[in-house]
Order: structure tokens, then sequence, then C-alpha cells
């Protein structure tokens, strides 16, 4: 099942990020790196007969899939994040075998549920197609929304805006030189801690679909024009499982930026947005049947 299948590679995600991370930072990485689930399944979206509402079938299942985790002692939950427990941390994840080590001792939970007939509040929520990130923080698709719409000229000051966040100085003759031939959007420098300045070349696009492995290469050809030391490509979208390879490759590295890590940025730096605090309420003002 393809809810085993995510066990295994959480697991192995959870590793590759240090053992704290959130479950979008797993779903990016199984995006990225899993040899056993594809990208076109971690990004499939279908329609909610229920709602009408587009929905992630692979949000769905990892939702599951961390539970299933978090019952059988292998994470721990801390708000937003999720955490290796002890057990998690000493299991050997080439060995681990989710349809074998989790799912019958959770079949086995849930059926001594069902026999104390536990409320339905406290059940996983088989109806729940939503992303719980993306149910918290509905600004991130609002301002990926309203990249998309803006006009060329607002999206060009709102990217010169993010870099210089980034302590990007760009280099606005250059820049322009290179937007004609439809290679580099930008070139500037960066001053690093040890006061050295290193040549960087930028390029910021707003993609339908998912940025794919030629246009990196197509940015890498142009950095040669530049001699740049390394490059930044920008999208308010994704890129393919085969562009983020290809960015990795040669003595010169791409940073790729999509559409999840401008929200993290424009977060970070307070980039025309007011933080907002909220509450929420805890198990005990819901009475229980």
């Amino acid at each position: 099942m393809i809810e085993d299948q995510t066990m295994n590679e959480v697991l192995k995600s959870m590793y590759r990020l240090g053992g704290q991370v959130s479950r979008k930072e797993i779903r990016q990485d199984i995006h990225d790196n899993s040899e056993v689930i594809s990208e076109d399944e971690v990004d499939r979206i279908k329609v909610s007969k229920k709602t009408g509402k587009n929905y992630s079938p692979f949000a769905w299942t990892l939702n599951f899939a961390v539970k299933y985790l978090i019952m059988t002692g292998y994470l721990h939950e801390d708000g937003h994040l999720l955490e290796l427990t002890e057990k998690g941390r000493n299991v050997d994840v080439a060995a681990f075998d989710g349809a074998r080590d989790v799912r019958p001792v959770v079949e086995k939970m849930l059926a001594q549920e069902k026999q104390n007939k536990v409320t339905s509040s406290d059940k996983i929520n088989t109806d729940d197609h939503e992303d719980p990130d993306e149910l918290e923080e509905p600004w991130r698709q609002q301002l990926l929304d309203a990249l998309t719409k803006m006009n060329p000229q607002k999206f060009e000051l709102f990217c010169r805006g993010l870099r210089t966040k980034m302590g990007i100085n760009t280099d606005d003759e250059l820049g322009v030189q290179y937007v004609a031939d439809g290679g580099i959007d930008g070139f500037g420098y960066i001053i690093a801690d040890d006061f050295r300045t290193i040549r960087v070349a930028l390029q910021a696009k707003r993609w339908q679909g998912k940025v794919s492995a030629p246009e990196i290469d197509k940015f890498r050809g142009a950095m040669d024009k530049f001699n740049a030391e390394f490059g930044i490509f920008i999208t308010n979208s994704d890129f393919t499982r085969e562009a983020v390879k290809t960015a990795r490759q040669g003595s010169r590295i791409i940073t790729l930026i999509n559409g999840d890590q401008i929200c993290n940025l424009v977060a970070k730096y307070h980039y025309y947005v007011e933080p907002v605090t909220t509450y929420r309420l805890k198990d005990f003002y819901w009475d229980k049947d």
C-alpha cells in the first residue's frame, strides 16, 4: 500500500533532514529525493467529491503515514514539527518495513479503539484531505496567487526587494543587458562574512508548471557569460526532480528557490507582510460524547 511505502520514505527523509522537520519539508524531500515514490505522485491534485475543492492525495497519505508512525512510537509531534523519538533514532532505516513493523500494530490499536467505542474526535479522520500546514497558513497560497497575477514591473520590484533582503547587491547594467537575450535576469554580488565578494547570477521566473532540467542547463550556460561563481534560480512554482539533480551537478552549484521557500523568505524578512498572533483551543474545551 502507498501508506506503507510512505512510512518507509518518511523515516528516510527524517534521517536525511536531521530528525526534526515539518510535514511540508518531508514532502519536499520525498519529492526531490525518493527512489520509490515518483514526483508525479507527490504533486498529483484531485477534486474532492465532498467539497469540490482541490486537494493533494499524497498530503492525505503522508498524514496517515505520520499518524501511524506517531501511534507506534517512532515519531513525536511538537507543534508543527515532527521529531524522531529514541525508538525512531535507533531503528535500522534500511531494514525498516512499515507493512511489517507498523501496520499490524496500528490495526490492532484501531480495533481496540473501536471495541472501546472511542469518540470520532479521537480517531484518524479518513475524510481529511487537507494539509495541516496549509490550513493554518493560508497566507502562503494567497502570496503565490498574488505573485502569479502581478504585472511584470511589480514582480520585478518584488524580486529586486527580496534579493536585497537576502544580501545581494544587484548590478543594474549587467542585469538589463542580459534580459534581452533570454539568459540571466540579473547579476549581483554577495559579500561573505570574511568580506570576500562573490559574483552571483540571478534568475526569477513565474512558471505555470514545474521548471525542468533544460531551463537549469540554459541558466548555467548564461552564467558562463559572467563567469559567475554560483547562481540563484527563483520560481513561484517548483522544480522537477531532474532539475534539482542538474542544479547540483558540476563545479558551480545553482541554488533553487521554489514557491514555498519564497514564502519562507518573505516571512523571515517580514517583506510586505505583517505577523499576526492567534490562538487555537486545546482539547479541554471540546466535550466528548
